[in-house]
């Protein structure tokens, strides 16, 4: 399915003196952590391979974006050497994981450079230490948003009534049926999860922090866990089925349940925003976050029409990446409506071997993979959330900044499903996850998961307010 984007592109004609190409106006990529130690001993740290992991996918963003001016998809006027701070953000939860990963990224991006020297006044050069070890601020956004060292991340979203949607999957009928048909196999487990789980929690309640632990021992244990490859893929199955059920439910009128992939989409708007206002002075905009937003935001986007994949938990150092591209030509920056967009997704980490993915959004067909920015705006603004009032709405908190807001309607939709039995599962995955996850479990056919669906964890070796017609955003956001 993965495909090179660079062969479907044209070139830039070497002995033209102006672009009559596509370029790249500007751009925003979102990453989960690298490798990390375990959830459920709590204090999760950055691996040293997790920290190699998003370094090697700086690194290709780098080449990507940043290193060479005739690359094919070089963004317009960034800086290939010394990061400039007015060119680019970077922000992340306050939370050690997600910012040093983010740390360890940019490094990639911007990598120690002998320019990165001062002239003082008496004509001595002074070099960044490191050879020349260039900084990246990365700025915090709000922990309780996306912290890693939650085992249930989102338990600690801050949103009162995404708590509560998310809680109703536990009472569904979809959950209750998994959670007995696979007692049996979660206790057949209980050899290699004893002294990490207590017998009563192993569960499918469980089933995200039981397959994070064992996955874990698989990378970093040279006497791995005693787990067949029938019984890890039936671990990866439904770990990736509850946590997407818990952070997406397509079946809510006001999608509260995904309100971190509802605030992501109101950043990477706004970002983009900036680029296409500021006539493309802001050039790159990048933030860190969990597979759970990354679930949340797949949803309300419509990802998993594009491909199943999209329901399953991402990879560590998984990234997605949305480009401002244009095809007029010269080197001005062109008006709005001649300025589109593309989505890209690579799962894992990225190189110039294994390259992203374009994929449609929107549930649109596959000959929509490049859209206008009037349409990824109207379509953005449908499901984003890009002000302190409209959270404190949707999500009917009371407390802290909401207090003071006067913007909570007590009279706002219930966040928990209505209707059906499909309870707090998003119904048209139900019936898709549901069956593959069936016949994983009960049948013992979990290879269909991984040949049609989900995103599979490799072995490694060791080793805003309206925008009609594109116009800027204001207000304060949500973090």
């Amino acid at each position: 399915m993965r495909a090179s984007f660079q062969s479907g592109l044209l070139l830039a004609s070497l002995s033209a003196p102006f672009v009559d190409a596509e370029r790249v106006l500007g751009a925003y990529i979102y990453s989960r952590h690298g490798d990390r130690t375990p959830k459920v001993f709590g204090n999760t740290a950055l691996t040293v391979l997790g920290y190699r992991e998003v370094f090697n996918s700086g690194s290709y963003y780098n080449g990507r974006y940043i290193a060479e001016d005739d690359s094919t998809f070089h963004i317009q006027g960034i800086s290939n050497s010394t990061v400039k701070a007015k060119q680019i953000s970077v922000t992340a939860p306050d939370d050690s994981v997600l910012q040093n990963s983010a740390t360890g990224f940019m490094q990639g991006v911007y990598p120690p450079t002998s320019q990165n020297v001062d002239t003082l006044s008496n004509k001595t050069k002074q070099e960044a230490p490191l050879g020349g070890y260039q900084i990246v601020t990365v700025g915090t956004t709000d922990a309780n948003a996306d912290s890693e060292g939650s085992t249930w991340l989102q338990g600690s979203s801050g949103c009162s009534k995404a708590t509560v949607s998310s809680s109703s999957y536990y009472t569904s009928q979809e959950y209750l049926d998994l959670e007995a048909s696979t007692k049996d196999f979660y206790q057949s487990l209980a050899p290699v999860l004893k002294g990490a789980f207590a017998e009563k929690d192993m569960t499918f309640k469980n089933a995200y922090t039981i397959f994070d632990y064992l996955n874990v021992g698989r990378i970093h244990n040279e006497t791995k866990p005693n787990v067949t490859d029938a019984q890890w893929i039936q671990l990866q199955s439904l770990a990736n089925n509850q946590q997407f059920n818990l952070a997406y439910n397509s079946s809510e009128a006001d999608g509260v349940r995904a309100i971190d992939g509802k605030v992501l989409a109101g950043e990477i708007l706004s970002s983009l925003n900036d680029t296409v206002t500021g006539d493309g002075k802001f050039k790159l905009g990048v933030q860190f976050g969990s597979y759970g937003t990354f679930f949340s935001w797949f949803g309300i986007m419509q990802m998993p029409a594009a491909s199943v994949n999209f329901t399953g938990v991402v990879d560590y150092a998984s990234t997605f990446a949305i480009e401002l591209v244009t095809d007029e030509s010269g080197t001005d920056f062109p008006s709005s409506d001649k300025i589109n967009v593309r989505f890209m997704f690579h799962n894992g980490t990225v190189s110039d071997s294994s390259e992203p993915t374009i994929y449609p959004m929107f549930g649109l067909p596959e000959s929509e993979k490049v859209i206008s920015w009037s349409k990824f705006v109207s379509e953005t603004e449908k499901v984003a959330v890009t002000t302190d009032t409209e959270w404190c709405d949707i999500c009917g908190n009371t407390d802290g900044k909401c207090a003071s807001s006067g913007s909570t309607d007590s009279t706002s939709t219930s966040s928990t499903s209505s209707g059906g039995s499909s309870g707090g599962v998003s119904r048209p995955v139900a019936g898709v996850i549901g069956a593959m996850v069936t016949l994983a479990v009960i049948l013992g056919l979990g290879a269909l998961f991984f040949l049609v669906g989900g995103f599979t964890v490799a072995k490694r070796r060791k080793g805003g307010p309206e925008m009609s017609n594109a116009t800027a955003v204001t207000g304060d956001k949500k973090a």
